[in-house]
């Protein structure tokens, strides 16, 4: 068994077909606490009625992760998608390393053989339509019954992790007549990987996505940790994220400037295409009706390549980003012989800077005094967004500030202490 935390508020009931759900409800068993809920009460880590409950079962997940051992850092990192304001989190934190720094040991954990049991004889592999023509929620089982379904109604609403469309639905008040949901289908949900390439399904989940996108490149790994929150990450899928087509995604940029392609299909055709030529305009997609992504490829880093990534937004957790800059460098020696750099915030889709990126071609890692017309050139490429989260300057201004500190930091071959990861760690030595 493996619980994972998820936003309740937007998950369609068909989401949950063939899953245990588990609620604050179910935890205490024969008029006893869970472990997780005494520890909040022996630490006095209550919060308003509102977030305690789902800050009790984000901690309940993380205990049945067993990790050991377990510090503030990856507690933090649990409770980052339950933002409460009524106190502080320090008592929460101290229930959280009380409990969680144990083997679990509860009636979940007593009858998981049990449970396990009883969801895999519910996994009978059919495909799933509920109600009509007109008006369904359909979960096909394999891709030739989706690629056909989705041909057959172009107008239908394909979900994922429902984290974006959750939100049409609750805050948006829309109606939608017609759900095709992908989680059933078992060809969408695999990981394949070889020492050049990682071809990701569109279904997986960031959480799934995570350890493998680490092992690419330690920056790429620390977007994943800061993408949305436990919950989200559980829920939301790497083809989701795409398929949005948001101008503020986290994972598009950092694919683009990798050399990422997307593989897309309409009925029984198949294509190929270059991870930035889906995104058309905003919101618009080289996607036909009836089509769907597929999966995504992301190439690693050859011996001579250096890759750079990073996240500005106002809040370090579960934020939108104002700018996502992501830089991948050739090098031949010291100097510079090709460059794919890409920002997510700046225009109204994910984009290359090709000004840029033929500005650094020539350039040495020795002479910084020879970046300037790299650096003036991102302002040339984009006419940036202007809106509730950055504006138009300050977008401008931390292009060319991200694309100096990649430089810098490929020049040194060192994370530079101006990171804002990284000080958590020297914080905790100072102490």
């Amino acid at each position: 068994m493996h619980y994972e935390p998820v936003n309740a508020c937007i998950l369609l009931l068909g989401q949950i077909d063939g899953a245990e759900l588990v609620t604050v409800e179910d935890l205490a068993a024969e008029g006893d606490l869970h472990p997780v809920q005494a520890a909040m009460v022996a630490h006095h880590g209550s919060q308003c009625g509102f977030c305690t409950p789902g800050i009790v079962m984000s901690l309940f997940a993380l205990y049945h992760e067993g990790r050991q051992p377990l510090g503030r850092d990856a507690i933090n990192d649990a409770l980052a998608g339950n933002l409460c304001r009524c106190t502080g989190y320090r008592p929460i934190v101290d229930a959280a390393l009380d409990a969680c720094s144990r083997p679990p040991n509860d009636t979940f954990s007593a009858n998981g053989e049990a449970r396990a049991k009883a969801l895999v004889e519910l996994a009978d592999g059919q495909d799933i339509l509920i109600d009509g023509e007109d008006r369904f929620f359909a979960a096909p089982a394999s891709e030739a019954p989706l690629a056909a379904l989705y041909e057959r109604h172009p107008d239908a609403t394909v979900v994922a992790g429902c984290t974006d469309v959750g939100l049409w639905i609750t805050k948006g008040m829309k109606e939608l007549d017609k759900i095709i949901w992908l989680g059933r289908v078992a060809e969408l949900g695999l990981i394949e990987e070889n020492t050049e390439r990682l071809v990701i399904g569109a279904t997986v989940t960031h959480a799934q996505a995570y350890p493998a996108l680490a092992r690419i490149d330690p920056d790429l790994g620390e977007i994943m940790r800061r993408f949305g929150s436990v919950q989200v990450r559980a829920s939301g899928t790497i083809g989701g994220s795409i398929a949005n087509g948001s101008p503020i995604g986290d994972l598009a940029p950092a694919f683009i400037a990798l050399g990422a392609e997307l593989d897309l299909r309409q009925g029984d055709e198949s294509r190929t295409i270059p991870l930035e030529s889906f995104f058309i305009a905003y919101r618009q997609q080289d996607r036909a009706p009836g089509e769907y992504v597929r999966r995504v490829g992301v190439p690693k880093l050859k011996a001579n390549e250096t890759f750079r990534a990073y996240k500005v937004s106002k809040r370090f957790d579960e934020d939108i980003s104002a700018v996502l800059g992501a830089f991948r460098l050739t090098l031949d020696g010291r100097r510079i012989t090709a460059a794919r750099v890409a920002f997510g915030g700046m225009a109204g889709i994910p984009k290359r800077a090709a000004e840029t990126e033929q500005a650094l071609v020539g350039l040495s890692l020795d002479d910084p005094s020879s970046w300037g017309e790299a650096l003036a050139a991102t302002r040339r490429d984009y006419q940036p967004l202007d809106d509730h989260r950055a504006s138009a300057a300050y977008r401008g201004t931390v292009a060319r500030n991200l694309l100096f500190k990649a430089l810098s930091e490929t020049a040194s071959g060192q994370t530079l202490a101006t990171r804002i990861v990284g000080r958590r760690e020297t914080l905790e030595a100072a102490e």
